[in-house]
């Protein structure tokens, strides 16, 4: 078994592409439009992000709405660099940050949480 995709529920699926193709490089699926968009990662992996009416973003790091989904990224710059180049790309920085210098976590434009970290 082989994973090939990975899918998140947003209300802009052409804005978020946006955001993680800044910041991951990874390339525009060539058929992303208004409803479903997606980026060509490594090794086939693919990004998807499908249009929800009505969407809610997740409320972590309480549990109100849940998560629904984490993404952990190694970045080769450090963690304030990477977080301040993310941060002016859109994503957001929540309060709480439970992984001290190893990691930070941030939330995207819609939202999900994800992590950074260098190790």
């Amino acid at each position: 078994m082989k994973l090939i995709a990975i899918n998140l529920d947003c209300p802009d699926p052409l804005a978020l592409a946006a955001f993680y193709q800044q910041a991951t490089g990874l390339e525009p699926h060539p058929k992303s439009d208004a409803d479903f968009a997606g980026l060509n990662g490594e090794h086939g992996l693919f990004i998807g992000f499908q249009r929800v009416d009505a969407y809610r973003a997740p409320s972590w790091p309480d549990q109100t709405v849940p998560q629904q989904l984490h993404i952990c990224f190694k970045v080769d710059e450090d963690l304030d660099a990477a977080e301040a180049r993310l941060l002016e790309l859109g994503a957001s920085k929540p309060d709480h940050q439970p992984h001290g210098d190893r990691a930070r976590v941030l939330l995207d434009p819609a939202g999900h949480p994800f992590c950074i970290l260098t190790r």
